[in-house]
């Protein structure tokens, strides 16, 4: 998986994984390592103004990793990132043995 975003790429296996990098490499965030939520509704609300408010809620009974990889599709949705979702070619029917 591959998501862009302000001239930075990030490529892991997991939208946790990518969603754990950018809090990292944010510099503004003040609570760095705290949950994963935490992070997400402190960007969403760095975003208020670029994402209608109905898009910024965060769904108690969903798992980090689909919480994660649904935040990756909104910011592709509106344009703040890019991301890519890349397949594995070894899972294809075209490699499986006979």
């Amino acid at each position: 998986m591959i998501f862009r975003i302000h001239d930075k790429e990030y490529r892991r296996a997991t939208a946790v994984e990518i969603v754990r990098d950018m809090e990292r490499g944010t510099q503004d965030y003040p609570q760095a390592g705290g949950a994963l939520r935490q992070f997400l509704a402190w960007s969403l609300t760095q975003l208020e103004g670029q994402i209608p408010v109905r898009e910024l809620d965060l769904a108690r009974r969903v798992s980090d990793q689909t919480l994660a990889f649904s935040y990756l599709c909104l910011l592709d949705k509106y344009d703040i990132g890019q991301l890519t979702v890349e397949t594995d070619p070894s899972s294809s029917s075209e490699h499986a043995l006979p």
